[in-house]
């Protein structure tokens, strides 16, 4: 099923860089920005979320949460959220369950048979878990436009 502005974002459980899980019911009653990022430690997604890294303070005065959620296990994100100090929570969705409950799976990545990742996309979420954003990328090169991100949070506000 497609997810899309109005829609109730699907909750999810994933584990964190800290082998804990965490819903996305935590986080109700703030703005959720969900960046799906394709790989930890790839250029472009370390790029995007140090772009999120440097967003901080903006973003939260917004009201807003971050968190990253891709297909990788728990180790490979704490790796790269240590590396890149990242300031918000990187999930790991291994089961890529998440990833197809927003309908943003990408089979075959680098034309790798079976290697499934999430497609780079990003979700803005209300207080309520209503989508007020989405952004879908068929191109993993491709980054979101980070200006038109903060843009959709102010009008919320």
């Amino acid at each position: 099923m497609t997810v899309n502005v109005g829609d109730k974002a699907p909750d999810f459980t994933l584990v964190d860089t800290d082998l804990k899980m965490q819903s996305l019911n935590e986080f109700k009653g703030k703005k959720v920005v969900l960046s799906f990022f394709v790989a930890a430690s790839s250029p472009v997604c370390k790029t995007e979320l140090c772009t999120f890294r440097d967003s901080w303070d903006e973003i939260s005065k917004l009201g807003a949460q971050v968190i990253g959620i891709s297909n990788d296990g728990p180790f490979a994100n704490k790796a790269f959220k240590e590396a890149n100090n990242l300031n918000f929570p990187l999930l790991g969705d291994y089961t890529s369950k998440t990833i197809r409950d927003y309908d943003i799976l990408m089979p075959d990545l680098l034309h790798v048979k079976d290697y499934d990742a999430a497609k780079r996309s990003v979700f803005i979420l209300d207080e309520n878990g209503i989508v007020t954003y989405k952004w879908v990328s068929d191109d993993p090169l491709v980054e979101p436009n980070y200006q038109e991100i903060i843009d959709s949070l102010k009008k919320g506000k």
